[in-house]
């Protein structure tokens, strides 16, 4: 895809009269010499607003946000712990042809991710050929010793995913990295949508946007679809670690989509291998749970004792077949960011193909030539602990300091096993609403998956936005907002 920039011919600028040129490529701006129709049209309505406009509507944006209490919770900041998620409200578009690349990509990924996950609790052809390293998957935190040899429904261990996509200077896409234990942020596509469309009717109107108001029916057609074998009426709810959670507003939100009760590990009881939950009318069986739990805290018989997050049994009533976990237990040997550097030998192996979606060259510390190689190039190099996420615990090299550069020196020399490095990504901006107008802020993309008897990607995705100027960290709970994104249709 070629990156010049095309600024559309409008008779007045509005918002954009200091927009300029970004040195990035731009979402809204940068698609070759002849800008997409429903790019111009998104471009020439956002320019019949003035600042003023822009800024009352955004005000009133935030004050919905808090009344409806759509927020997330800080654990790390004393100060202000729930926060409302920064609302940009100038969308973030993809064409209809873009979107069709991601998707595809999408689910290929999500395929040899399942069959992978298949092999490691089974066969373990992969690893018996070479293709992936043995201790890595062996001896990674996020393996599940409790799923060798269990068969689950379908094959399926990720039914629930969230792949973090980003854009590069030339306009590609590149994978960043998958998220397939417990992937949070869709809520924050739907209410978006919704934000945007009571706020900005007038540039939403006549617009070919592809709906996601859908999601909930089909994340409840997903979880029946993978219920035991002969249940033909399933009960599905949602298990959540309860209001502290720095995601409970999304648990409440997906309950309500999908219509199914939202319950926490002492509503739940096993008896006789079966699960059941807790009624005003006594005992009800439970089919299909969708955990937003991690595998530590989800059966305290199992995993950690001193949980009293999970359900006691519920590890055994899953490994018999009398329920189903969505996602299945041990699926963080997938999204672990070591693994996430043989991605493409992963899909090649399992689907005799090329990945659609290219992967940013990683280097693995726990192997000399990759911590050679990042000690070398500190400077040069974002350096991500493999077991952390929301951005914390990275080192971004061209923006440390020296004292911060050697502190990080001596933690990879200590512990390598525990780091990956990566080129510094130009990522792409978006026309984002600042204190001076209308400035670029580089993005990411989160797109959806749900994986029952086949994978349907959610049409859009959350677009994150780094509201700090020149920062490329774009999780909220580094200071990132989010935008509306728009799918067209044609």
């Amino acid at each position: 895809m070629r990156s010049t920039q095309s600024h559309p011919e409008t008779q007045k600028a509005g918002i954009f009269s200091a927009y300029g040129q970004p040195e990035f490529f731009c979402e809204l701006t940068n698609r070759g010499e002849n800008l997409p129709e429903p790019l111009r049209r998104v471009w020439e309505r956002l320019a019949q607003f003035d600042l003023d406009e822009i800024r009352r509507r955004t005000d009133n944006a935030e004050k919905q946000l808090y009344r409806l209490g759509i927020t997330f919770t800080v654990y790390s900041d004393r100060e202000a712990i729930d926060r409302v998620l920064p609302f940009d409200v100038i969308p973030r578009v993809l064409t209809a042809e873009e979107w069709a690349f991601i998707e595809r990509g999408v689910q290929q990924r999500v395929k040899a991710i399942n069959m992978f996950l298949r092999d490691i609790y089974h066969e373990r052809k992969i690893l018996h050929d070479g293709v992936v390293p043995e201790d890595l998957i062996l001896k990674n935190p996020g393996y599940c010793p409790k799923m060798i040899g269990l068969d689950v429904p379908g094959d399926v261990y990720v039914h629930i995913s969230g792949t973090d996509l980003v854009r590069d200077r030339s306009g590609r896409f590149l994978v960043l990295e998958d998220n397939v234990r417990t992937p949070s942020g869709v809520s924050y596509v739907i209410e978006n949508r919704h934000m945007m469309l009571r706020l900005l009717p007038d540039l939403a109107s006549g617009m070919p946007l592809r709906s996601v108001d859908d999601y909930g029916l089909r994340l409840y057609r997903t979880l029946c679809d993978v219920a035991p074998e002969g249940i033909t009426d399933p009960q599905v709810v949602l298990l959540s670690p309860g209001i502290y959670n720095s995601a409970y507003f999304e648990h409440v939100f997906l309950a309500r989509e999908m219509g199914v009760p939202l319950v926490e590990g002492q509503d739940l009881v096993v008896k006789n291998h079966l699960v059941y939950m807790r009624t005003v009318a006594g005992l009800r069986p439970v089919h299909s749970i969708y955990r937003r739990i991690d595998d530590a805290y989800l059966d305290p018989l199992a995993f950690n004792r001193e949980s009293l997050l999970g359900v006691p049994g519920l590890v055994e009533a899953y490994r018999r077949g009398n329920v189903t976990l969505a996602n299945a237990l041990g699926t963080g040997v997938a999204d672990d960011k070591a693994v996430y550097a043989y991605m493409p030998r992963i899909i090649k192996y399992y689907l005799q193909e090329e990945a659609m979606l290219d992967s940013v060259e990683t280097h693995i510390c726990a192997e000399p030539e990759g911590l050679a190689y990042t000690l070398a190039n500190l400077e040069k190099l974002v350096v991500k602990p493999v077991g952390e996420s929301g951005g914390y615990g990275l080192l971004i090299g061209p923006q440390a300091t020296a004292s911060e550069l050697e502190e990080f020196r001596a933690r990879l020399k200590e512990k390598p096993a525990n780091y990956i490095s990566q080129p510094v990504i130009d990522l792409s901006v978006s026309p984002t609403l600042c204190p001076a107008g209308v400035e670029a802020r580089h993005v990411d993309l989160r797109p959806f998956a749900l994986t029952g008897k086949s994978t349907w990607v959610l049409p859009g995705g959350l677009s994150r936005v780094a509201l700090r100027k020149g920062s490329l960290v774009v999780n909220s709970s580094q200071g990132g907002g989010s935008k509306d994104t728009w799918v067209m249709s044609a």
